[in-house]
């Protein structure tokens, strides 16, 4: 499958079900069942910080980030729909962002060297082309300039409940291997009445792809935290699962 085509199907999943992901995953939030901003202070003080969000989504991250005082707000994302609901949400609350109608990917009219903060919370592995989105990031940012990102870890997608299909019930504390750890290859996933085309890179290849775009990683974070898990969003499954390995990873990197 084309890059071009799976970019396309994704966008078209997202203009038509942003409404039902509004205000999911976002600052102080990196992930499910993961610590949050609050516990982790990645940021900082933002006081009249320059900030741009990839894949910014309905807007609640930015609306975050403007709450804390930051200077100027920018994002990008593919889905016009969810910048519809990102600059209706940051209206509501007397804020402003300038926010473009792009793909991560390509070549976009945004000032290079000028942020202090870019950042992205569960979007940067949409990207169908890693190591070029990071070099564009890293051309947005002032030297000494923070990127911060969070995505599902890679072991979620390889590892899943063991069931027994005698009983078609799930044993507890058993996991079954479902595909190879090293397996990079894009895969359909169903979702809602659609699909979303995704790829499960290794931890090796965001590390390597951060440090030839000219990144120096300050923080990696592979944690769980169950405790704060809302069972009205999370499945008791798969907050057991999170007790057991990481379901999302977070990396703070500093632009040398």
């Amino acid at each position: 499958m084309r890059n071009e085509d799976i970019i396309e199907i994704n966008k078209n999943y997202w203009n038509g079900h942003a409404d039902l992901w509004f205000g999911t995953t976002a600052l102080p939030k990196y992930g499910v069942c993961f610590p949050t901003e609050d516990d982790l202070n990645l940021f900082g003080d933002v006081s009249g910080a320059k900030m741009l969000e990839i894949c910014c989504g309905s807007g609640h991250s930015l609306l975050y980030n403007a709450a804390r005082g930051a200077g100027e707000l920018w994002g990008i994302d593919l889905s016009q729909k969810q910048l519809d609901n990102a600059s209706k949400l940051l209206d509501e609350n007397g804020y402003r962002a300038k926010l473009i109608c792009a793909k991560m990917e390509e070549d976009i009219d945004i000032p290079k060297q000028y942020f202090d903060f870019v950042y992205s919370i569960y979007g940067i592995g949409w990207t169908t082309d890693l190591q070029g989105t990071l070099d564009r990031i890293a051309s947005y940012l002032k030297k000494d300039g923070i990127f911060i990102f969070s995505w599902h870890h890679p072991l979620h997608y390889c590892i899943a409940w063991s069931c027994d299909e005698r009983k078609d019930v799930f044993e507890d504390d058993k996991f079954v291997m479902t595909k190879s750890y090293f397996d990079e290859s894009y895969f359909t996933m169903p979702v809602h009445d659609s699909e979303i085309v995704l790829r499960n890179r290794k931890m090796s290849t965001y590390i390597n792809a951060l440090a030839k775009a000219g990144f120096f990683i300050e923080q990696f974070i592979e944690a769980s935290d169950t405790g704060a898990a809302d069972a009205a969003d999370v499945s008791d499954k798969r907050v057991r699962k999170a007790g057991m390995l990481p379901i999302s990873f977070c990396i703070k990197a500093r632009k040398m």
